[in-house]
């Protein structure tokens, strides 16, 4: 009798510590699936702040004109997008490495914020220098306004103020022009080749007369031309142009318009347009001349 409730009493026990035993696999279960659940939240997060500054690099380094500012920007959003990647291929069970990528997070920021600095500074140096030049401009014309070779004194103004940045040209478009005066896209019914484009704004560029050259190029790779007189400086040498015009630069939006009288045989095909000023290409557009 005592033999049998000492095996009940022992049943018992043992039944209570495999009860206690599962309770407390369970409870540690549901602590790691709710440690997993936060991870992942925390993940996405992470992912979000990450592309939010990616994001943020990618617009500043279109707003610099800096070419050293954009290599460093460049660089630290390259830096951010390797660890972007690293983030979402990291398990969400290793604590370890999101608390670490986080840290990074936090790092990168401090970065990005010591960039804005810079870039402000520099934005607040261009707005002055545009204020001085437009100050310089202003009392040249002042000074010289008596003088009759305005020229050579155009010319002076601009070695004092060329501080030059690349202009850019947009929204290019190539048209042919019948003897009414209107678009076409015939050949035989062409009389001139009319191009159009916008020269962007840029307030870090030098105001004043631009030489806009064009060089219109045929399909067989050779340039339209009037003289072989006509030629103009590129990266060193003399190259030949098609047409060009002087136009006057204040450094806001300007439109341009740009006329090719034809007077050879033009063949049907792809034709390309490129556009110079200040010894640079500013915009290049292909387009087709049909029979």
């Amino acid at each position: 009798m005592k033999n049998k409730v000492l095996w009940i009493f022992l049943s018992l026990v043992l039944l209570s510590v495999i009860g206690v035993g599962i309770y407390y696999i369970l409870h540690q279960q549901r602590q790691l699936n709710d440690m997993a659940i936060q991870m992942d939240v925390q993940k996405e997060e992470l992912a979000d702040e990450y592309n939010e500054l990616s994001l943020q690099y990618e617009g500043y380094k279109f707003s610099v004109s800096n070419d050293s500012l954009v290599a460093k920007l460049e660089r630290e959003q390259i830096k951010v997008q390797r660890l972007m990647e690293e983030l979402r291929t990291v398990k969400s069970t290793n604590a370890r490495r999101i608390g670490e990528l986080k840290r990074e997070l936090e790092t990168l920021k401090t970065i990005m914020r010591g960039y804005i600095q810079q870039i402000d500074s520099l934005n607040r140096i261009n707005q002055k220098l545009t204020v001085e030049n437009r100050e310089v401009t202003q009392k040249y014309q002042q000074a010289t306004a008596t003088v009759s070779q305005l020229t050579q004194e155009k010319e002076h103004l601009t070695e004092r103020v060329s501080l030059a940045s690349k202009l850019d040209a947009s929204g290019i478009y190539v048209t042919g022009i019948d003897k009414k005066n209107k678009s076409t896209d015939k050949i035989n019914k062409m009389e001139q080749i009319a191009i159009s484009f916008k020269i962007n704004k840029n307030i870090t560029a030098p105001t004043g007369e631009k030489v806009i050259y064009v060089r219109i190029q045929k399909p067989d790779d050779d340039v339209l031309i009037k003289s072989r007189d006509n030629v103009f400086l590129f990266e060193g040498k003399e190259i030949n142009y098609s047409v060009k015009r002087t136009i006057e630069y204040d450094g806001e939006e300007t439109s341009v318009s740009i006329y090719w009288k034809i007077e050879e045989f033009l063949s049907p095909g792809t034709y390309r347009v490129d556009i110079f000023a200040d010894g640079n290409r500013i915009g290049s557009q292909s387009f087709k001349l049909g029979k």
